[in-house]
């Protein structure tokens, strides 16, 4: 699905026809591509809080399949997109590591969903995050960030039960640094959230 954020002449204001202001995750682990997604499809200018890895982080930072990573976020992402109907979704880009677990449960508050971004090539990595989520009981969606180097030959039901996703749990795959694609996931997650809750039942 083709789709572009839309605008406005500030690239600030929301625009005029906005009236569901809804608060979202973008949660997974560390180095999974959360602030490539935010910044693949915001609107306006994105929030970062990142810092550069040092030696100090070695022991705590699993560079594992990573190793070219060279900061982290800290605190949070943060970017917005509108959404056709009047939808905007606040995107908060929450810290993948354990030690942040305390800062991920403030953010966290008065979300009303999370989208997921897990890495094939290390599947292991997106079990606390999907742990914390699903402690916090917030629906979520999974996407697949689809890294140039990740195996192609895991079919969907084999990812669903290496992470072992409820049959209800919307699962696509994502390039993070293509926005149609990050936005196409994002709205299987909005989607997830309307037929959890329809309209006419809030």
């Amino acid at each position: 699905m083709a789709y572009a954020p839309s605008s406005t002449p500030s690239g600030i204001h929301l625009p005029d026809t906005a009236h569901e202001l809804v608060k979202i995750l973008v949660a997974g682990p560390f180095g999974v591509g959360k602030t490539t997604l935010i910044d693949s499809v915001s609107e306006i200018r994105p929030l970062h809080t990142e810092e550069r890895l040092s030696e100090a982080s070695v022991h705590v930072d699993d560079l594992d399949g990573v190793r070219e990573k060279a900061t982290t976020t800290v605190a949070v992402d943060f970017g917005r997109i509108s959404l056709p109907g009047g939808i905007v979704l606040y995107l908060f880009g929450t810290p993948g590591q354990e030690r942040f677990r305390a800062l991920w449960e403030d953010i966290a508050y008065g979300a009303l969903g999370a989208l997921v971004l897990v890495d094939s090539r290390r599947i292991d990595a997106s079990f606390d995050v999907l742990g914390m989520v699903e402690e916090s009981g917030l629906p979520y969606a999974v996407a697949v960030n689809t890294f140039p180097d990740a195996p192609r030959h895991h079919t969907a039901e084999q990812l669903r039960t290496a992470l072992d996703l409820e049959p209800t749990t919307p699962l696509v795959t994502c390039d993070a640094r293509d926005a149609d694609s990050s936005v196409d996931a994002l709205l299987t997650l909005v989607q997830h959230l309307i037929d959890r809750d329809p309209p006419e039942h809030r």
